[in-house]
């Protein structure tokens, strides 16, 4: 039998159940959480929010000058460089009209959680204000910049997103190219997450040319906004269990680790 990854059955369970109950999409806008115009969410202390039925974990274990994770945001800055403006998309506004909001993550292991295994179909994408400026530029607010820049030739930001079963496993993995080379993200980018296939939590991590003692120079941020998933329906679970089952007995392959 031809080898098939994982992940790409997985996908295929998910299109084989949406093909067979008509399951619609749900997109976490992050419109539904209020903000004043211009800000973004903070907090004194660890926390999280919700938003379209996802559960985002906020770190703030020494108060808000040191968050990860994730926050929300309609800040409209694009051209303060520095950490100040760390809630920032570099594209001024979310992907909808009216009230804007999206959402920005900041570090090495930020997650999110939905309520029950899901499947995705994609999500926007963009660079945060901060990171940018300070890879098109080499102006990270610092002086002398704490980054290398600007970014030349080689030069990359790459995030990784992970997606993980009720079990805590992996289920795949995919990169967004935040930057490559001169090339910086700087517009909302539809990234497909369908071959993640079934998960009930999402992991983000990074990777960058400019490295440190320390690890990522280049600020580890990305905005995101109307991440779409699409339940599946509990008749369609048969089904699905049938193809899992298959790539995980009856099928070998590499997994992206």
């Amino acid at each position: 039998m031809k080898a098939y990854r994982k992940n790409t059955i997985s996908a295929l369970a998910v299109a084989a159940c949406l093909a067979a109950t008509g399951a619609g999409a749900d997109v976490i806008t992050f419109d539904d959480l209020a903000l004043a115009p211009d800000t973004r969410f903070t907090a004194s202390s660890s926390t999280t929010f919700t938003s379209g039925g996802a559960t985002f974990f906020y770190d703030a274990p020494f108060g808000p000058c040191c968050w990860s994770g994730f926050t929300y945001s309609n800040r409209t800055d694009v051209t303060t460089p520095g950490f100040l403006n760390d809630g920032s998309a570099i594209t001024g506004d979310g992907v909808g009209a009216g009230q804007d909001n999206y959402a920005v993550s900041n570090a090495d292991g930020a997650r999110l959680e939905f309520a029950g295994e899901l499947s995705l179909a994609g999500a926007y994408f963009t660079n945060a204000t901060y990171s940018y400026l300070a890879m098109r530029d080499g102006d990270d607010g610092n002086t002398p910049p704490f980054v290398s820049g600007p970014f030349g030739p080689g030069d990359f930001l790459t995030l990784t997103v992970t997606g993980y079963d009720a079990a805590n496993a992996a289920t795949g993995s995919l990169d967004v190219a935040l930057a490559a080379g001169t090339s910086i993200l700087d517009a909302w980018t539809w990234v497909d997450l369908a071959s993640l296939g079934l998960v009930k939590s999402l992991g983000f991590t990074y990777a960058s040319s400019d490295m440190g003692p320390f690890g990522v120079n280049t600020p580890s941020y990305f905005a995101m906004d109307d991440l779409t998933t699409i339940p599946v329906p509990a008749a369609a679970w048969l089904l699905a269990s049938a193809l899992l089952t298959l790539a995980g007995t009856g099928v070998r392959g590499r997994r992206k680790g």
